[in-house]
Order: C-alpha cells, then structure tokens, then sequence
C-alpha cells in the first residue's frame, strides 16, 4: 500500500508499520443524559475516535477505529500524519490576552492560593 507524504513523494507504508506508532489516545469518562460511558479519540487522527462502557472496552474499539481509520486512508492514498516526538516541545509557549483577561486570570489565580502559571494549566487541562 502507497501512503503520500507532505513533501510529495510516495512511499511504501504498510498498515502495520502505522499500528505500530505510538499515536496518543485521550480517554476521558462522560456522563451526560444517556448515561456513563467512556469516550476515546486519537489525537493525531482527525475524527479518529470510539466509546465504549469500559476503559478497557473503549481502548480495544479505538484500536479497531484506528485500523479502520489508517486502511481507509491507505486505500486511497491520502496523508497519514505520524506520531511527534516529546523531544520537539519545550512546554513552553506565549499567548498575548487582553489586559481585562489577564487580570481576571491573576485574580482567579489568587483566588485558588495558586500561581498564574499553575492556575494556567489547571484551565487549559480542562
């Protein structure tokens, strides 16, 4: 099978070799009015994703969606990104916000007995 790359040449990738990337899967709980499930997506993967009523459960589904997911993409030969390295990101990054949020932000931050910093995090891991 024949994957395009970004930079235009083709290359021969299996199924396989893409199963095998350490893709990240997020795995949240949700309750909501039809009950408690859990949801799953792969990050890397747009609109890549599943449920199940288990951890275990949704895991073993989001393996099969991504199966589905890469042979489609294979089929056709469209782009499949790949895993990044944690290597490439410092955990650091700068936002420009209004003076008003920003100040609200610190307040908030107070508030919690938290730095901004901190308090940044705890917001945007929600």
């Amino acid at each position: 099978m024949i994957a395009e790359n970004p930079c235009g040449t083709m290359e021969k990738k299996s199924l396989d070799y893409y199963m095998d990337l350490p893709y990240t899967f997020l795995i949240r709980l949700i309750s909501d009015e039809s009950g408690s499930y859990y949801y799953g997506q792969v990050l890397e993967l747009d609109g890549c994703q599943s449920h199940g009523d288990t951890f275990e459960e949704v895991s073993k589904n989001l393996c099969e969606a991504m199966k589905g997911w890469l042979s489609v993409k294979l089929k056709h030969g469209d782009y499949i990104p790949e895993t990044v390295n944690d290597d490439n990101y410092s955990g650091k990054f700068i936002v420009r916000v209004p003076k008003s949020l920003h100040k609200r932000l610190v307040i908030e931050a107070q508030k919690e007995g938290i730095s901004l910093n901190q308090y940044l995090v705890y917001k945007l891991s929600h």
